[in-house]
């Protein structure tokens, strides 16, 4: 992968591309997760550990895993898994392998309420975002993805 010479501008080209993605993800997931909390009074960020949990065989993930998983600071997550407990959605279960760690478990009520925002979810995004791309499209959009998601940058984050 080619990297361009570090300046202090982007090329319109490559300004046109990061405001449209930060543009798109912005009103998609604003969008996303009111049509959530409308149909389901859950958020999208609620709606993602409770997909985590369910990919998982058991239901039921290490807190630091989930942590690792999600887009929310630990912090953030320790906030979100305490309102899903006290939604009965989750609840906090020992880890077999550390009797100090604990694990997310999804409850019957968590997935109940899953199954029933899924539905919603996948229909806004189909609507949202699938929809409004040719396949092509929808195969270029993957391809750049996946080739943003594992760059092998020794350098780490940059701004």
């Amino acid at each position: 992968m080619a990297t361009a010479p570090t300046t202090t501008h982007l090329t319109e080209r490559e300004l046109r591309a990061w405001k449209g993605f930060l543009r798109v993800h912005a009103l998609l997931t604003k969008e996303l997760d009111a049509e959530l909390e409308r149909g389901h009074g859950m958020s999208l960020s609620s709606y993602e550990v409770l997909l985590h949990l369910m990919n998982t065989g058991e239901g039921r993930m290490r807190m630091s895993e989930l942590a690792d998983s999600v887009i929310l600071s630990r912090s953030g997550l320790t906030r979100l898994v305490d309102r899903l407990e006290r939604e009965g959605l989750i609840e906090r279960c020992t880890c077999p392998s550390d009797a100090r760690g604990f694990n997310a478990c999804i409850t019957d009520a968590g997935r109940e309420r899953f199954a029933a925002a899924q539905r919603t979810h996948l229909d806004g995004v189909r609507r949202l975002f699938i929809a409004r791309l040719e396949p092509a499209q929808q195969d270029a959009l993957g391809d750049a993805w996946d080739r943003v998601a594992s760059a092998d940058d020794a350098s780490g984050p940059s701004s």
